[in-house]
């Protein structure tokens, strides 16, 4: 494939031009002298922590329309680069000083600093919990994932707050962070109107449910929640979130619903129990459960996401299709069926296809979308696959795509498209060998990147 001059024909913007920031950076409050506790080896270029901080400057200037684009893919780079969490936190630090705290940008700061434990979090979340709406569910969730004490009593009197979200919001945080038995966060859930409910869904136990084991006083108050959802995908993360804290009660309940009612709803139920077993022999150190052999269904796949039905997503297809359930190919076939592959569910179906499946001829299908393809958003993402598909065996096409690799991740970070950018980042520091990029491709950084969902 002859991919020479992609970059420049993109007319992507200059590399290597230092942002006025990156020159002199103000000091931000409550940051500490020391380099963070938890930061890792530089895994970043200086060309892409440029493009990054290029990007950081003219959303401060002037808010893009694709800001969530940006902030999910700065959500999936900063982990592996302390000089851009740096220059992230200036950007926090400027939002927070003009309130705007409904901006992604401030978002994507507050919770990719706290779940790296940046030091220089703990300054921000203290100004952003004492303002208004106690800096909103983005500094909330944030506080969950900080450990400093600093924040103790700053938690303590949004905790008192006479809104019920404010105070559930700042008590959770506070339980997850081993403060509190949990007794007010029990007390706190019957008051939880739905529409916070659902925003807190996304907004605090989505993330919680991909986290560390969670503090096992949050049981009580996720049990009152469960009681009033009617959404079985905001369930599951309740529960999941429930379980991840030992409570065994979520899984004895989708037990029992697998076993009643029509069969629609004994259906949804079982695949909600195989995911809950899934989840318990994580905690656990146990091994994985089998994968379900039921067959799934567009309609299923909706229910069972954490998002509206409306929004069609297919999350928990794809967490089948990584457990190795064989009942999902047919579903992966019908979304990969129309060459070239033109969307991200037709590319993420062409991956499990070609790795777990034996479709070789899927792998010749995302090097075409990777490196020629007609979609540009598609690219970063194709490659991403085809770094995955190439993971496991050795066969020539394995072998030509490693070594193409090199250029092919030139070409993403030169792209307009920020997300080409970040998938070009990660593809690099997958190459060095940085961890937790194996598989490549995985959930988490999906929704950030492609779909810029921030949780």
């Amino acid at each position: 494939m002859d991919r020479q001059g992609a970059g420049a024909a993109w007319g992507g913007p200059a590399v290597g031009t230092p942002l006025a920031k990156a020159r002199k950076r103000e000091p931000v409050a409550g940051r500490a002298a020391v380099r963070p506790p938890l930061a890792r080896a530089e895994l970043l270029d200086k060309g892409a922590r440029t493009r990054f901080e290029e990007e950081i400057d003219a959303a401060l200037k002037r808010r893009p329309v694709s800001e969530a684009k940006l902030a999910g893919a700065l959500r999936a780079v900063a982990p592996f680069s302390p000089s851009l969490r740096a220059s992230l936190g200036e950007a926090t630090a400027v939002l927070l000083r003009r309130g705007a705290r409904q901006r992604e940008l401030y978002a994507s700061g507050l919770r990719a600093l706290a779940e790296a434990q940046d030091r220089q979090v703990v300054g921000l979340l203290r100004q952003a919990l004492a303002g208004d709406e106690a800096g909103g569910s983005a500094a909330l969730s944030a506080a969950c994932f900080s450990r400093d004490p600093e924040l103790s009593p700053v938690l303590a009197k949004v905790a008192a707050s006479r809104q019920s979200h404010l105070a559930f919001g700042a008590e959770l945080a506070r339980v997850a962070r081993g403060e509190s038995n949990g007794a007010l966060l029990a007390q706190l859930a019957p008051m939880i109107k739905e529409s916070h409910r659902i925003s807190m869904c996304i907004e605090l136990f989505v993330p919680l449910s991909r986290a560390r084991p969670v503090a096992a006083p949050v049981a009580p108050a996720l049990s009152v929640l469960r009681g009033a959802e009617r959404h079985l995908g905001r369930w599951l993360v309740l529960a999941e979130v429930a379980v991840r804290a030992g409570d065994s009660a979520p899984l004895a309940e989708a037990r029992v619903r697998s076993g009643v009612g029509p069969s629609s709803a004994r259906t949804a139920w079982s695949l909600v129990t195989w995911a809950l077993s899934d989840t318990d022999a994580v905690v656990r150190g146990k091994p994985p459960p089998p994968a379900p052999a039921t067959r799934p269904t567009l309609e299923l796949i909706a229910r069972l996401s954490d998002r509206p039905s409306a929004d069609r997503d297919t999350t928990f297809l794809f967490r089948l299709a990584r457990a190795g359930s064989t009942s999902v190919r047919p579903m992966l076939e019908a979304l990969a069926r129309t060459l070239p592959l033109a969307d991200d569910t037709s590319v993420r179906a062409a991956l499990h296809l070609a790795r777990d499946h034996g479709r070789h001829e899927l792998g010749e299908a995302l090097a075409e979308v990777a490196g020629r393809g007609k979609h540009e958003e598609l690219r970063g993402m194709a490659a991403a696959a085809l770094w995955d598909v190439t993971s496991v065996g050795d066969s020539e096409f394995a072998s030509g795509t490693r070594a193409r690799m090199p250029e092919l991740i030139e070409e993403l970070l030169a792209s307009r498209s920020i997300g080409n950018v970040a998938w070009g980042a990660l593809l690099r520091a997958a190459a060095k060998g940085g961890a937790g990029l194996d598989p490549l491709l995985t959930e988490t950084p999906f929704r950030w990147i492609q779909w810029g969902w921030l949780e």
